[in-house]
């Protein structure tokens, strides 16, 4: 798996509560901090105050092995009861995008968070450089971490949506 293929990866859990108050939760910039062991917070960035297209916010984040950074993500889906998601921005089309998106099911709500890698540039493309026979373990690792933390995140807004 190459980094330039732009891969992702994605994990889903059914919600017993409506795709409205499902996405209620998972619009919330820093519902990701609560759970993922990556994202420490996130900010609207002024204008900005709340989910809205085009609406930017800041990610701050720390890893073990890369260290801590920050970037500027940009709204791109937001259909309240259907879809919430994000592109991390830059120059070369940014390093990745995140969307949660959510579709009824049964009496509930089928919940699925999906991340892509690319088109641009990110921390691993370093270690790609620097290990190019090494280009599918990484990505592949890199992947496995996402889906970890994406899990913990979706299902922690299951709990808080059946808690309501």
């Amino acid at each position: 798996m190459k980094y330039h293929q732009q891969p992702g990866t994605g994990v889903s859990v059914h919600v017993d509560a409506a795709p409205e108050a499902v996405w209620a939760i998972v619009s919330d910039i820093n519902l990701p901090a609560r759970y993922d062991t990556e994202l420490q917070k996130a900010e609207w960035i002024e204008p900005a105050t709340g989910p809205a297209p085009g609406a930017t916010f800041a990610g701050f984040n720390k890893h073990e092995l890369i260290g801590e950074w920050q970037v500027v993500c940009r709204v791109d889906w937001c259909e309240p009861g259907r879809a919430f998601g994000w592109r991390v921005t830059g120059d070369d089309g940014g390093p990745a995008q995140w969307v949660f998106t959510m579709t009824p099911e049964g009496d509930g709500t089928r919940l699925r968070f999906d991340a892509q890698m690319g088109p641009g540039q990110s921390g691993l493309n370093p270690a790609i450089e620097r290990m190019p026979d090494r280009e599918d373990a990484i990505v592949a690792n890199r992947l496995a971490e996402w889906a970890k933390n994406m899990t913990k995140v979706i299902e922690g807004s299951k709990a808080l949506a059946e808690a309501r």
